[in-house]
């Protein structure tokens, strides 16, 4: 099923007009965890299982990953078209986002624990 995509700009307009789209992180977990940012107010949506039920059902809605391809954003944007929603993908995902110095949000990232003395030997 081939899905909707919308460009940066795209999205960058509609998030500075009247009605701004829900947004919803799907990054794989390490990607995800080890960032310290995310597109301004995004949702995060942990795949494999995608539970959208959250989700406002009163706006358009547009998911994000990681990869350039969008593989993860449109298997997400896949089920949301199924159940009658209006979504898309972004193109290029976050990494175009962030190539581009557009708004993000800073978001904690995990803190490595100190090693414990001795303890590599």
């Amino acid at each position: 099923m081939a899905v909707p995509r919308i460009t940066k700009e795209e999205l960058q307009k509609k998030l500075e007009g009247d009605a701004p789209p829900c947004l919803v992180d799907v990054r794989l977990k390490y990607p995800y965890e080890h960032s310290t940012v995310k597109l301004p107010g995004a949702i995060r949506v942990a795949p494999p299982d995608f539970d959208m039920s959250a989700l406002p059902r009163d706006r358009d809605v547009v998911v994000y990953d990681s990869d350039p391809e969008e593989l993860v954003s449109a298997r997400a944007v896949a089920q949301l078209l199924r159940e009658g929603r209006q979504a898309s993908a972004l193109q290029g995902g976050i990494s175009e986002w962030l190539v581009a110095k557009l708004p993000t949000e800073e978001k904690a990232a995990p803190k490595q624990k100190p090693p414990v003395a001795g303890a590599l030997g």
